[in-house]
């Protein structure tokens, strides 16, 4: 499982389910990332958006939004990177997922393979991910699902991200789907 595979996921959800709910566009700061091409092939509306520039590429993405009638945003990866300006004017549920981290851990500013060897070298037991709206200022608003995940038999961080990464497949498409019939 690698870049792109929430994407993925989701896209198997909403196949495999029916859900009145379709991925409008896939939005990729760059073209060489395996996650664009994983997209192409699965036949996802997709278009790159470079991201050298953050208020250029903020200026594009509520653009597209609007071109599109997006009305929500999944995130994966650069969620640090928006402002919370783009955050504020936006207007439409923005989703995140989140390996679980306890704040013992220093997990300000942690993202990708950091946090899962994290929570494997403190030799936790448990580990899991969570959903939520994003926060303009902090990143983690209402929790809207969460699952855990028992990691004692993970043999290394590689391993505890393999499981987080299946407990995360399991929660975005569902999720993504609860939010959208309810508006």
């Amino acid at each position: 499982m690698g870049r792109g595979s929430n994407l993925a996921a989701i896209h198997r959800y909403l196949s495999a389910t029916n859900q009145p709910v379709q991925i409008a566009l896939a939005v990729f700061t760059r073209a060489a990332s395996p996650a664009y091409a994983l997209a192409k092939d699965l036949g996802i509306s997709s278009c790159v958006v470079p991201a050298k520039e953050m208020p250029a590429f903020e200026r594009q993405v509520l653009s597209l939004i609007t071109d599109y009638r997006i009305e929500l945003i999944a995130l994966a990866g650069f969620m640090k990177q928006l402002s919370e300006n783009f955050l504020s004017l936006v207007q439409i549920p923005v989703l995140n997922i989140h390996p679980a981290l306890l704040p013992r851990y220093g997990g300000k500013g942690m993202y990708g393979m950091a946090v899962h060897e994290a929570v494997f070298a403190a030799g936790e037991e448990l580990s899991g991910a969570s959903i939520h709206r994003v926060d303009p200022l902090y990143d983690h608003g209402e929790i809207l699902a969460q699952k855990t995940v028992d990691i004692r038999d993970c043999k290394s961080a590689s391993e505890v991200a393999k499981a987080v990464l299946k407990a995360e497949h399991e929660l975005y498409g569902p999720t993504i789907c609860k939010v959208l019939l309810r508006l």
